[in-house]
């Protein structure tokens, strides 16, 4: 986010809980509207979206909750959003006590003691970006990049010294890291490929991704089951999970979702055998895709290149380097942008900002299938 001018926030998406996201009405938002940060005028840095709520920091270090979860903070240089967990980094209780990692129960509205707390020790202190200002997005990752916090125990876990991580991005069963020299690290569940291994088996420890071996890499993001990264020159790669489309590759339940709309047959053979095809670009037949366990190189339109990821549970969000933003997979809540709750198996261009002669600059980490997405 560039200092000399100052963004503004959007929202679109699910917000049947009250979340603070664009105009409210209703339950769900289908495009992009400014978002309603709470109180008047908030210089908001940082928007991290869990299911029911969502977190705002400002500038001034003041915590925000809207939504099923509410309350009011200060003191705060960074929180991270979910469903189990509300992990705030504040200044630690009483004068000179420094900078303290806490983990508190969403509806708890910070409120007596936390759930556990953590000390960041002072070899991490400093890690603000220029002017100050905590670095967007660097939970769940801590900073000095040594350890990082989850939903689920251990809460804390330490990282390998020899790692060097600069990001880390949590699925719902599994980890990536991105570490200084651009490699990209994975561990975890793999059931559905989404560690890109080439298995569909669990690695308990981060195990670098082969396939990805001298690509320097910009950006990590993870959703539930898949996964994504941009490279330093702008490719996108992606693998794991493909149920909604959210590889950007053919998606037999999107197929039969527009079979039968059309009224035509489920895409079973008499036999109850699956038909794995669909229509390629070229008008032949392109297998469907469910499990991708290898990194795919993803084609954008030409001359497009990808600097930002995000991914929710079942969708995907990129923002290119002219400040376009791109969403497909799962679209049920609009959390795809595009005016209706269509479901997409390509990228497709959220035309509100063309619209609208507007750049994103960033797109907010979501944390589950309809969360809302915010974009700076």
């Amino acid at each position: 986010m560039a200092e000399e001018r100052r963004g503004s926030w959007f929202g679109f998406g699910f917000c049947g809980f009250g979340q603070a996201l664009g105009s409210g009405r209703g339950r769900q938002v289908h495009s992009p509207e400014p978002l309603q940060t709470p109180g008047e005028g908030a210089d908001v840095c940082r928007v991290s979206a869990s299911w029911s709520y969502t977190a705002f920091v400002t500038r001034g270090g003041r915590l925000e909750l809207s939504g099923s979860a509410g309350c009011a903070a200060g003191g705060c240089r960074d929180a991270w959003a979910s469903e189990a967990l509300l992990v705030v980094l504040r200044a630690g209780p009483g004068r000179g006590a420094g900078t303290e990692l806490q983990a508190w129960a969403p509806g708890s509205a910070l409120s007596g003691e936390p759930l556990w707390a953590h000390t960041v020790g002072p070899e991490a202190e400093g890690e603000d970006a220029p002017g100050g200002e905590p670095q967007a997005g660097a939970l769940p990752l801590l900073p000095g990049g040594r350890a990082y916090v989850s939903p689920r125990p251990p809460f804390y876990s330490p990282l390998a010294p020899e790692l060097r991580a600069r990001r880390l991005e949590l699925g719902a069963e599994h980890a990536l890291l991105l570490d200084e020299a651009g490699q990209v690290f994975s561990w975890g569940q793999g059931r559905h490929g989404q560690l890109g291994h080439g298995t569909l088996e669990a690695e308990l420890e981060p195990r670098p991704l082969e396939a990805l071996q001298g690509v320097p890499m910009a950006e990590v993001a993870a959703g539930g089951w898949h996964s994504v990264c941009v490279s330093e020159t702008g490719d996108i790669y992606i693998w794991g999970w493909n149920d909604s489309g959210q590889l950007a590759l053919p998606s037999r339940s999107l197929a039969e979702v527009g079979k039968a709309a059309a009224g035509e047959a489920s895409g079973l053979k008499e036999d109850g055998c699956d038909v794995r095809t669909a229509e390629g670009e070229s008008g032949g037949l392109a297998p469907f895709i469910a499990i991708q366990p290898f990194p795919a190189l993803l084609d954008l339109p030409p001359g497009t290149d990808a600097v930002k990821a995000s991914c929710g549970s079942r969708h995907t969000a990129v923002v290119t380097r002219t400040g376009e933003l791109y969403t497909w997979g799962w679209g049920k809540y609009g959390q795809l942008g595009h005016k209706d709750t269509s479901s997409l198996d390509r990228p497709r261009r959220v035309e509100y900002f063309v619209d609208k002669r507007l750049q994103d600059m960033y797109t907010s980490k979501q944390h589950g299938g309809h969360r809302p997405n915010p974009c700076w």
